[in-house]
């Protein structure tokens, strides 16, 4: 069973990557959005849930995914390895988010290589005129390259658990909904107020800080004391 920490965990890191998510996927929200035509425009929040929920749902295959391999490293020398890593990719979406260091850019071209297949897909989707069209349209959109979906998918692979992995992945994509869901009905102060440099270094210095006590060492002790 996942621990509360956990679970807190997986909703702040996506709360938190809500300026990149806006950057990322904002553009798309709205474009999905115009896409729906005039005679559905009053299901517009119900085909935005669809949407969210198809993205979560591939986040939840993604976690599962990998965290099968998490969970055939758990007991071997490369668990600490893997442990390592994640936190090493969430220091670096701190430092993305922040503004610091945009080397996270070369982990998202490499995921250009899988979405070359999926994106003709989509367009078969569009225009979106019903919630099972929407849905399907949002699995397909989470697999978007995306620096802050991998760095939490190897975070949550690290658990060791595959059912956990999936799961934390899932908490993980609801933390991200209300900013992407609001941004799709185009709410422009939001938006902006997400994009400042100031609350975009506050986010980011807290994902450094969640990769630095992810780190396995002694200082994990002295974060949770602080």
């Amino acid at each position: 069973m996942l621990s509360l920490p956990l679970i807190a965990s997986a909703l702040i890191i996506g709360l938190l990557g809500a300026g990149h998510c806006i950057g990322m996927c904002g553009g798309l929200m709205g474009a999905l959005t115009m896409a729906i035509p005039p005679e559905h425009k009053a299901q517009r929040f119900k085909l935005l849930l669809g949407y969210n929920l198809g993205r979560v749902s591939s986040y939840g295959i993604a976690g599962v995914l990998f965290g099968l391999g998490g969970w055939a490293l758990q007991n071997s020398p490369l668990a600490l390895g893997l442990r390592i890593f994640a936190a090493l990719l969430l220091i670096a979406m701190g430092l993305y988010l922040a503004g610091w260091w945009f080397g996270l850019n070369r982990l998202e071209r490499a995921g250009q290589h899988l979405w070359r297949y999926i994106q003709p897909l989509t367009k078969r989707l569009l225009p979106v005129t019903s919630l099972p069209k929407a849905i399907l349209l949002g699995a397909l959109w989470g697999w978007l390259p995306c620096g802050l979906v991998y760095s939490t998918l190897i975070w949550s692979a690290s658990q060791g658990n595959a059912l956990h992995s999936g799961l934390l992945m899932v908490l993980f994509g609801l933390g991200t909904w209300p900013v992407l869901i609001i941004s799709g009905l185009a709410a422009e102060q939001l938006k902006q107020f997400l994009q400042r440099q100031a609350v975009r270094i506050f986010s980011g210095l807290l994902l450094i800080l969640f990769g630095l006590w992810t780190l396995p060492g002694p200082h994990q002790m002295w974060l949770m004391g602080h």
